[in-house]
């Protein structure tokens, strides 16, 4: 039996809608020209890769990020020659909720003394940022488009053709050199004797609400004081407005000159980050200084074992920043974000865009120069040992300590900078992150590089970039790389490392002597740990 299943006739089976008008006409099938494709970020080997050891240790306590966030954009504008047209009804391919390009975030987190800290870094860290930029009322740093306006993006068949010529034009005008700066005679620099981080570009100051940032500024600082103390009596972190004028250091987006206000009205994305850094670090010490260690509370055995539930949602339990119970670790942080003028992806070759690293501790970010293939580094190591960390503290503490390796150290701890760690906070153990600001041009960088130190601590930089060029993909090289460090590390820490592909990863082999350069060296190293000889103490 063929026909409908049931009596009604064939006028009365759309189905009801509350006006009573008939349904609306099933969507045509999208055509080529709007076909918008999502790559899962995590799962896209060929462009973001990560691996993760615990090396020798009983746990693991670092942690990772990856991912888009809802943020104003903050890169310059495309320049001129390289805005592409749009073909008509394509829609954009990477904007967010607000209207601009996706940005990107990437972040590594060591915690030590436990997860507790890295774990809720990276649960909650980018949330820091966006509520940041929304209290601050930060604006888009592109000018928005009309309704009628074209959209700097290609689309169609014809576009991916010119798209990938533009890619292919601008990997080829990239002038390689063999005199890297990397390396002298075919042997990497260390990189505490002769590789330098990157000295940072000015910051771009964006339309914001400067009345309400010196208002959460200042709340902030007064919070600090009142709950910590001691070094947070007198801090002034670099990129507050209401200590420093840093906006006359910067130059002016075109929303911002366009609306005709006073460049000290507005504020940088680095304003937003130092703010996000310091507000996570003091919840999460307020949380701990908050609760009772285990010696001093008497009533803990006492407590039912649902205290923690939240009062009618039996399933759902409070938020616990730091567990249950009072956490005295700590963790360091690297942070990269990503944003672009245009929606092509920051890894497309011919586009441009800016990149933010803000970082705290011994965490490490390097990128990889297409023309020189030398390890460019973007952080520094917060030791005591470092002459701007060591003028930072003198002031605030008695004495830095020697240990029986020869390292200094402050109230028994590595690092000057790192979030929690509430015993050493008094002393200046802060989260204030370093933070700079890259221009990325078409093609200039091959990848991106984001590790801990058990990575670092065992690995030169340009050991790391050049274990990465031979990889074919970004998560076949992350995994390299944490292999190779594991293999011939002494320490067995917990190794960490994120390779984000960028516009010149195909030529990453060509600049400077390629992954050749420091082959002796990884080669003996790895003879080295495979020798069971020479591990004897």
């Amino acid at each position: 039996m063929t026909g409908l299943a049931h009596k009604f006739p064939r006028k009365d089976t759309t189905p009801h809608t509350p006006d009573g008008k008939h349904a609306p006409a099933a969507h045509p099938s999208v055509s080529r020209n709007t076909t918008v494709v999502r790559i899962p970020l995590r799962s896209a080997k060929h462009h973001y890769g990560v691996s993760v050891s615990r090396g020798s240790r009983p746990y693991n306590e670092d942690s990772h990020q990856a991912g888009v966030i809802e943020l104003p954009a903050f890169s310059r504008k495309a320049p001129t020659s390289v805005t592409l047209k749009k073909n008509t009804g394509e829609g954009t391919s990477a904007d967010g909720a607000s209207g601009d390009p996706q940005v990107f975030y990437f972040g590594v987190f060591d915690g030590h003394g436990g997860a507790e800290c890295s774990d809720f870094l990276r649960e909650s860290l980018h949330e820091y940022i966006e509520k940041a930029a929304e209290a601050f009322h930060l604006k888009s740093s592109l000018q928005r488009r009309g309704k009628n306006d074209s959209a700097p993006a290609i689309g169609g068949l014809d576009g991916d053709l010119q798209q990938q010529k533009q890619g292919q034009k601008a990997l080829d005008a990239v002038e390689l050199s063999k005199d890297e700066a990397g390396h002298q005679d075919g042997k990497a620099q260390s990189q505490d004797s002769g590789s330098k981080p990157y000295p940072g570009d000015p910051p771009l100051i964006q339309n914001a609400d400067q009345e309400k940032i010196k208002q959460l500024e200042r709340e902030l600082t007064r919070g600090w004081k009142d709950l910590v103390g001691g070094y947070f009596r007198r801090f002034k972190p670099a990129y507050f407005s209401i200590y420093s004028g840093y906006q006359k250091l910067g130059e002016e987006s075109d929303p911002l000159k366009q609306s005709g206000q006073d460049v000290d009205s507005g504020a940088a994305i680095e304003e937003v980050m130092t703010y996000a850094f310091l507000k996570a670090d003091y919840d999460f010490v307020a949380a701990q200084a908050a609760k009772h260690s285990e010696s001093r509370d008497v009533t803990r055995a006492e407590r039912p074992l649902n205290d923690g539930d939240i009062l009618g949602e039996p399933s759902k339990l409070a938020a616990h920043i730091g567990g249950p119970k009072r956490f005295k670790g700590g963790s360091t942080c690297s942070v990269a974000m990503v944003s672009t003028p245009t929606p092509t992806p920051f890894w497309n070759p011919a586009t441009t865009s800016s990149l933010l690293v803000a970082h705290v501790g011994d965490t490490r970010i390097l990128l990889c120069s297409t023309a020189t293939g030398a390890a460019i580094p973007l952080t520094t190591n917060h030791h005591p040992s470092s002459p701007v960390e060591s003028n930072r503290l003198r002031r605030y503490a008695a004495s830095f300590v020697t240990d029986s390796f020869g390292e200094e150290r402050i109230s028994g701890l590595a690092n000057t900078r790192a979030f929690g760690d509430i015993a050493s906070k008094r002393i200046g153990v802060s989260a204030e992150p370093e933070i700079k600001r890259v221009e990325v041009g078409p093609a200039e960088y091959s990848f991106m590089v984001l590790m801990s130190d058990g990575v670092s601590g065992t690995l030169e930089d340009q050991e790391v970039v050049d274990v990465i060029k031979e990889a074919k993909t970004p998560e076949q090289a992350a995994r390299d790389v944490v292999n190779f460090a594991t293999e011939v590390s002494t320490e067995g820490d917990n190794a960490t490392c994120l390779v984000v592909r960028m516009g010149g990863w195909e030529r990453r082999q060509e600049g400077g002597h390629g992954s050749l350069g420091t082959k002796e060296a990884r080669d003996f190293k790895r003879q080295q740990a495979s020798d069971p000889r020479s591990r004897r103490q």
